[in-house]
Parts: structure tokens; C-alpha cells; sequence
């Protein structure tokens, strides 16, 4: 039997010598990673992959823009829409590939797009702006979406707010690709929530709080009418606690649902930690400096022992083996130079 093959797509900024998207090939024996090409878009500062594999979504300056993925892993645009409204920051499918989900940054919007079965991008289903002040005059005064993303069992879409401190939960009409809001989970005051991912077996939440620097564990239910989130657990994503200047950039769970991974900007740092199976909760392994300027993201290879940083100011991609046992990571081979980096995916290749 063949061996599995991966490739990794890494979104970037192109203001600058950068063009797109840039497709490596990974050789997981090694831990490495060898630039095949670079795919032209504007300003990909998140992607995501269907759910049926055949296609990669990514954020761009015009709204969004569809790929097919090849047997090899290249892509071939099938087309692009836009999102009436500021350009996007992280973009998310549901798990019948039917609706795209837009959280907009800038303008505090969540679009929702219609799928087509040949995985191009329809019209738009609708568009809700959040309203309200956040508590940090300087910064986070106004509604900022930062991820938008549905719960397990597909019920409801939560929509991260970093301005106001909130996760809003909507009702997603499965025919009509409409939303309706049915509760609202709300974050401590001035700790700007950016990203929220969920347990393997869809009984846990995790929300990355990146002002506070903390991540929040909660149970979730979504059996009634409105889902259930009761909070477990803090706990801090800094090297140093007591650091004033760090911001939590990114949250990733292991391919075997064992671990989770943080990423930490000031402190450019990589937080990993050991999730409890039984009742969700984190117990920190190591915190370590990844030797570049602002982790903006950060993915795991497919084997668990790989761990991939985008080290966004510094231009760069750093490469780590991980032992979870001696609870430590340390850099393999030389920093790949890529400019800006944003966003990675890591998927398999079906040829």
C-alpha cells in the first residue's frame, strides 16, 4: 500500500514581494517541508478545506475565492464573490459543504454563501453586522469578528467577537442558509476572544482570549432548543504571567485529539498542552520561545510529532519536532523565508 501523501498550503499577504498562495510538499519521515509553487491571489489571510476534500476556500481582497484541489495537490480556481461588505479575516464551511461562513474583521459582519455542488461559491444568503462597545477605547470599541465557525453537531454557527467580548450563537436554517440568534456567550471584559475550536468528540470548547491571554474551557451541549456552555477552566497561554505585552494569536487541536496547541505573539511563543479526554481539561506540558517575531499561526503534521509556525513579522516558517514525554520542542532544520505568512492547512492528497 502507498504511503499517505501531504501537502501544505500557506496563506499570505501580497503587498509586498509575495503573490498568494504557496503550496508545499511534505515529507513527514523527515519533518520537512519543500516549496512547490505559489498559487497568484490577493491577500489570503485565511483558507479552509471542504468537507468532501474536492475543494480550499480562502479569504481575498475581492471576498472569497474558490479552488479546486488537484490529485497532486495544485489548485485550479473555479471562481470568485464577493461578501458586500470589508475584507474578511477567516472563512469556514459547514459540514455538508452547503453554506460558506465570513467573519469580518473589519466591519463586524458574518456573511453566509451559498455552495454549489461543483464547489463554487453562490449567492449571498445573508448578513448580520453586530452591534455594540466593547471596554479598550484604543482598540477594541467596536464589534471585530474574528472566527466564525459551527458547533459539532451542526446546529448552531458561533461568531467570535474580539471588540465586545462576545461569542454569538445563531440558528443556521439549513435550506435557507439564514441565521437567527438564539443565545450569546459572553468573555470577560477587555479579554477580546479570537478563536474558538471544539474537542474531537464535541463535548468541549476552547476559546483563545488573546488581550488576557488565556484560554477558556467549556462544556457544550447542544441537545435543547439553545446550546449549553458551562466554563471548566482557565489557564494562561504566556511563557511568563506576568508579561504585559503578549497576545494570543492561534489555537489547534492534535490530529488524535490528545493535545492543544497555542500560539503567543510579544512573547513569541508556543504554549502545548494535554487534554483531559474525560472532562476537557488542559494541563500545560511546555511553554517555549519558537525563535521568530509574531507566531501569527501555527499547524501540526499529520503524525503528531511535527509542529509548523508562521512566524508572520519575521517572513518566516519554522518547523519544530515535538516530545510530548519529555514535554519539550525543539527546531529541525533551517527557517523556511515566505513573506507575511497568515494562515497554514495541511491536507492529504487523494491521488
Amino acid at each position: 500500500m502507498d504511503k499517505e501523501r501531504y501537502v501544505a498550503y500557506v496563506g499570505t499577504y501580497t503587498h509586498g514581494s509575495s503573490i498568494g498562495i504557496h503550496l508545499y510538499d511534505i515529507d513527514m519521515e523527515q519533518g520537512t517541508m519543500t516549496e512547490r509553487k505559489v498559487v497568484p491571489i490577493n491577500n489570503s489571510s485565511h483558507l479552509t478545506k471542504a468537507h468532501n476534500k474536492q475543494f480550499l476556500y480562502s479569504i481575498s481582497d475581492e471576498g472569497v475565492e474558490a479552488f479546486k484541489i488537484l490529485p497532486d495537490g495544485d489548485l485550479q480556481s473555479i471562481n470568485k464573490a464577493g461578501i458586500d461588505g470589508m475584507r474578511g479575516c477567516y472563512v469556514s464551511t459547514d459540514a455538508k459543504d452547503k453554506f460558506l461562513f465570513v467573519a469580518g474583521y473589519h466591519d463586524g459582519k458574518v456573511t453566509v454563501l451559498r455552495l454549489n455542488k461543483d464547489g463554487s461559491i453562490g449567492n449571498i444568503t445573508d448578513g448580520i453586522f453586530h452591534k455594540g462597545l466593547g471596554s479598550v477605547a484604543e482598540r477594541n470599541f467596536r464589534p471585530h469578528i474574528s472566527c466564525v465557525k459551527m458547533t459539532p453537531d451542526q446546529k448552531f454557527l458561533c461568531a467570535v467577537d474580539n471588540g465586545i467580548d462576545h461569542i454569538k450563537i445563531y440558528g443556521l436554517d439549513h435550506r435557507s442558509g439564514k441565521l437567527h440568534l438564539v443565545d450569546i456567550l459572553r468573555c470577560e471584559l477587555e479579554s477580546a476572544p479570537r478563536q474558538i475550536t471544539f474537542s474531537k468528540d464535541g463535548r468541549f470548547a476552547y476559546v483563545l482570549c488573546e488581550l488576557k491571554n488565556y484560554i477558556s474551557v467549556y462544556s457544550y451541549d447542544g441537545s435543547g432548543k439553545a446550546p449549553k456552555f458551562e466554563k471548566l477552566q482557565r489557564i494562561d497561554t504566556r511563557m511568563d504571567e506576568k508579561e504585559k505585552t503578549c497576545a494570543a494569536t492561534s489555537l489547534k487541536i492534535s490530529r488524535d485529539g490528545s493535545y492543544l496547541y497555542s500560539a503567543s505573539a510579544g512573547d513569541n511563543s508556543v504554549s502545548i498542552y494535554k487534554i483531559n479526554k474525560e472532562d476537557g481539561m488542559l494541563e500545560r506540558l511546555c511553554a517555549l520561545p519558537v525563535s521568530g517575531s509574531y507566531p501569527k499561526d501555527l499547524d501540526i503534521f499529520p503524525d503528531d510529532r511535527t509542529m509548523v509556525v508562521l512566524n508572520h513579522e519575521s517572513n518566516e516558517i519554522r518547523l519544530f519536532r515535538v516530545d510530548y514525554e519529555k514535554k519539550i520542542f525543539v527546531e529541525r532544520g533551517r527557517p523556511l523565508k515566505v513573506e507575511t505568512p497568515n494562515g497554514i492547512l495541511i491536507s492529504r492528497l487523494y491521488n
